[in-house]
């Protein structure tokens, strides 16, 4: 058991940096391709980071229990701690509201001003570094220490 928290602890960061990133590339790009309105670029839009975010907290939830059952490693887990606060905040909070002003706009209207779109960048930008600063610790750091892994 302890070599498949090991294991787990190694993949699923990167491979969660590697989604996030994917689709930050994607989304700024999807409104380039011929034929999507900004309508339907958002509409696709949310249903890519709807899927994320999913994901995002099945990765979270897997990763937490390989972190908290199996590592003594406290800044590892202090690291996935700050990660899961920030998809926390975004999924109770920054996403509802961006599929709202989505939601607006698909529909016609216009949404009041609002910043909200830059704090969601924000706090991807902090979970991409975090991931990697978590996946250099459970590469490198204390568990490395490890007889056998």
């Amino acid at each position: 058991m302890k070599r498949s928290a090991v294991l787990l602890q190694r993949i699923l960061p990167p491979v969660w940096c590697g989604m996030v990133l994917a689709i930050a590339v994607e989304a700024p790009l999807k409104f380039k391709a011929p034929g999507i309105t900004r309508e339907l670029g958002l509409g696709i839009g949310k249903l890519v980071f709807s899927a994320l975010n999913s994901a995002e907290l099945v990765l979270a939830a897997i990763l937490a229990a390989a972190i908290f059952a199996f590592s003594s490693a406290k800044t590892a887990r202090f690291v996935f701690g700050v990660i899961a606060v920030i998809l926390l905040v975004q999924t109770f909070w920054l996403i509802p509201v961006l599929m709202n002003r989505a939601d607006i706009i698909i529909s016609g209207e216009t949404p009041t001003d609002s910043s909200i779109h830059i704090f969601y960048i924000v706090f991807e930008a902090a979970k991409v570094i975090l991931l990697l600063t978590l996946t250099v610790l459970l590469q490198w750091g204390e568990w490395s220490k490890i007889e056998g892994i």
